[in-house]
């Protein structure tokens, strides 16, 4: 390896180090419920949210109410995204008219995404619609994720608190950190993938020419642009492969254009596993 890979190698790791405290620090305000400087603009939201589904956020769970709620949404998620793409022909934003997803491919990746499990077995610009890809993964990139990183600060407060069952509310847990840290950052991340050149449109494929034609094939070239900055702002975060173009993942030239992109990825897939 030359010399200014190492160099790189270097700078990724003092980068991922300087985050820990200052991130860590962050995402302990926001699951402690104290002040931010987001509040501003989040905690009007983050009310809305809790009047719509009945929640009062000054009511905490034991364990057995806890993981119940858990259970609930992550079969919610599962359902949801299982029947967007058995509906995949019915639904909007599919201008290549793609079909439903079979059975068995979609209940895997339903499950796959509803827990977080980063387990694809399809090509995704070849097989899912623009409203699959962000109505159902994407989203899924948010919600499994802070899930999980719910039932991590559950099992904090349950090795922290000694003189009470409780574990905080699973549904406000879920909330802050869908709102205060994964909305945030992929917002950020996915401004500067686009600066960089990542597309994001919701235009049809296009069938072209070749410059030196493959003998099996012509391929489909997604030189028009596809709706994948959005889903890659929150999947860098968690390496998963939600990502329009999975079977390559950022390695493709639509999704990660440029060394500074490249660098932009890096630190943010691993910072928050880190910090939690």
């Amino acid at each position: 390896m030359p010399a200014y890979g190492f160099i790189q190698i270097g700078i990724y790791f003092a980068v991922l180090l300087l985050l820990v405290k200052p991130v860590g620090l962050y995402m302990a305000k926001v699951y402690q419920g104290e002040s931010t400087f987001l509040d501003h603009f989040v905690r009007p939201l983050e009310r809305l949210i809790y009047r719509l589904l009945g929640v009062k956020s000054d009511d905490e769970m034991d364990w057995k109410d806890y993981a119940v709620s858990f259970l609930i949404f992550s079969i919610f998620c599962f359902l949801a995204v299982y029947l967007i793409q058995r509906l995949q022909g019915l639904l909007p934003l599919n201008p290549q008219k793609y079909g439903a997803v079979s059975p068995d491919l979609a209940f895997n990746t339903a499950i796959s995404f509803s827990t977080n499990t980063n387990w694809q077995n399809y090509a995704g610009e070849t097989t899912l619609s623009y409203f699959t890809q962000m109505i159902g993964l994407t989203v899924q990139n948010f919600v499994s994720a802070a899930a999980g990183m719910a039932v991590l600060v559950a099992f904090i407060r349950s090795l922290a608190r000694r003189q009470t069952t409780k574990l905080g509310n699973f549904w406000v847990d879920l909330t802050r950190g869908i709102l205060y840290i994964l909305l945030p950052l992929s917002i950020i991340l996915a401004l500067l993938l686009s600066s960089q050149g990542v597309v994001q449109t919701l235009s049809p494929s296009k069938q072209i020419t070749l410059v030196q034609l493959i003998t099996y094939q012509q391929q489909m070239v997604d030189a028009s642009g596809h709706p994948v900055t959005d889903s890659n702002g929150s999947s860098l975060q968690w390496r998963h492969p939600g990502e329009h173009h999975a079977d390559v993942d950022l390695l493709h030239v639509w999704d990660r254009p440029g060394l500074r992109g490249t660098r932009f990825c890096m630190p943010s897939r691993r910072s928050l596993v880190c910090e939690g």
